[in-house]
């Protein structure tokens, strides 16, 4: 059914993006980028990622997953369309283990199908008007509908198939440029769509453009989604395979073997040896921590009940390597309602500087005191370590509050992934004062070494059994 002629005409004062409102508005900073497959990939989350997007200025916007990692290494014209559009958008679980597998990590997945909807529902809000461009006849008329069902306000300027459509580069332009939309979007699958994008973008009026994939099948019910639970598990991969598993066999079965394959080599080949073997030190270390210590684990746990009320584990939120926050976690040594007594014992700190420490604190429990004398209630964060968190050596992670009244010179112990013991930790632990600890932290990040990071462990052993500065 061809596009509702109402709708069409809603769109016939279209707003431009170029406007003076939006003109006037202050200069952002960039978005921040990690350097992943020779592209800088954004690292953002989508409220950000979407302010940038739509601030008047022309993006050609593509997005980044397994499979277009697969294709740009097979495909040249693709890889140049990619490295040269303006924004670089993180697309799945597979990007983000490429990721990590280099010491990074991603704020967020921006996935097309679900970022799309979200930024046309901020340019609603705005005004902006959006073309729609690609799919089989009738596909993006009913995608469409949809978006104006779901998004009320939102402006279509047109659409036009993928097909009889695309077939003439000149007719489609002329098309999308009178149209008078402020926002263009192709689906038209990879690689076409972003090719088409990029030898066309110094011929196209829309101020921002993406190339979306199969968002318009998902919008028009050709194609059914995997449901919630499935894609918060980071598993639709897996849902489209069942759905369609001819056509998705390759993609999937052997191109996820092919892109973790490629992404090993890309960590390798872009780490220095010593991120290499520290990495690999913390696997080993934690990896045969869990086999050896998982006894005394279950004994902890039973001695936690036992004395209190409340959870064996504690989970807290911490900034970690580059400002980024994470859930620490700890056994419990504090009663439950600790958290909500923290604020009253501050002028009770027996520590000098921003970092609370009492010796005599109140909210420990029995139980809770012979494990920090033994620093035991720290051992569950070697699942930090596993998931890349955090680092068995390194700088201790603070609590947000804490970072926030950081001196200037202190952010630069967010440089490194931070610890389970370190410099400070090994030299008097809750002993030494914040400026000291601030010196000791930034003296390792400037100079660690796999050799450093072994000669602390070794120290660590002995910090543990003399207990000096573990309250």
């Amino acid at each position: 059914m061809p596009f509702d002629a109402a709708i069409t005409a809603t769109a016939t004062a279209p707003f431009h993006a170029d406007t003076q409102d939006v003109a006037a508005a202050p200069a952002r900073k960039p978005m921040k980028r990690i350097p992943l497959f020779d592209l800088a990939i954004v690292d953002a989350d989508a409220d950000q990622a979407i302010d940038h997007l739509l601030d008047g200025q022309r993006h050609r916007v593509a997005f980044l997953n397994a499979h277009c990692a697969n294709v740009m290494a097979r495909d040249a014209a693709y890889a140049q369309a990619m490295a040269t559009a303006d924004a670089v958008l993180p697309d799945g679980i597979g990007i983000d283990l490429a990721a990590k597998m280099t010491g990074q990590q991603l704020s967020a997945n921006l996935n097309g199908t679900d970022f799309t909807p979200r930024l046309l529902r901020e340019a609603a809000r705005r005004g902006l008007s959006v073309f729609l461009f690609g799919a089989a006849p009738g596909v993006a008329d009913q995608a469409a509908d949809k978006l104006c069902l779901d998004i009320p306000g939102l402006r279509i300027a047109g659409t036009r198939d993928g097909f009889d459509g695309a077939a003439d580069d000149e007719a489609a332009i002329d098309a999308i440029n009178r149209s008078g939309a402020d926002i263009l979007i192709v689906a038209m699958g990879v690689p076409r769509q972003d090719i088409w994008l990029e030898q066309n973008a110094d011929r196209l009026a829309p101020k921002l453009s993406l190339g979306v994939g199969a968002l318009f099948d998902f919008l028009a019910g050709r194609v059914r989604r995997a449901p919630a639970a499935v894609r918060n598990a980071r598993m639709e991969w897996a849902w489209r395979l069942a759905m369609e598993p001819r056509r998705m066999a390759g993609r999937y079965l052997v191109g996820n073997v092919t892109f973790m394959a490629r992404a090993a080599a890309h960590a390798v080949a872009s780490a220095n040896r010593d991120a290499v073997a520290k990495r690999a030190l913390d696997v080993a270390l934690t990896g045969a921590a869990i086999l050896a210590l998982s006894p005394l684990f279950a004994l902890v746990a039973l001695a936690i009940k036992l004395d209190s009320r409340g959870p064996v584990f504690f989970r807290q939120t911490r900034v970690g390597r580059d400002g980024r926050a994470f859930e620490m976690l700890k056994f419990r040594s504090m009663h439950v309602d600790a958290e909500a007594r923290r604020a009253a014992l501050l002028a009770q700190s027996d520590r000098e500087g921003i970092f609370f420490k009492s010796r005599h604190d109140p909210r420990v429990t029995r139980v809770g005191r012979i494990m920090r004398r033994y620093s035991i209630d720290e051992l569950p964060q070697i699942l930090n370590i596993l998931k890349g968190e955090m680092s068995v050596v390194g700088p201790r992670p603070s609590l947000p509050q804490e970072v926030a009244a950081y001196p200037t010179r202190a952010h630069g112990r967010l440089a490194v992934r931070p610890g389970l013991t370190g410099l400070w930790q090994v030299s008097g632990r809750a002993d030494i004062g914040a400026e000291k600890m601030f010196d000791m932290d930034l003296a390792y990040a400037a100079s660690r070494t796999i050799l450093l990071d072994i000669a602390l462990i070794l120290m660590t052993f002995r910090a543990v059994f003399s207990g000096r500065g573990a309250y």
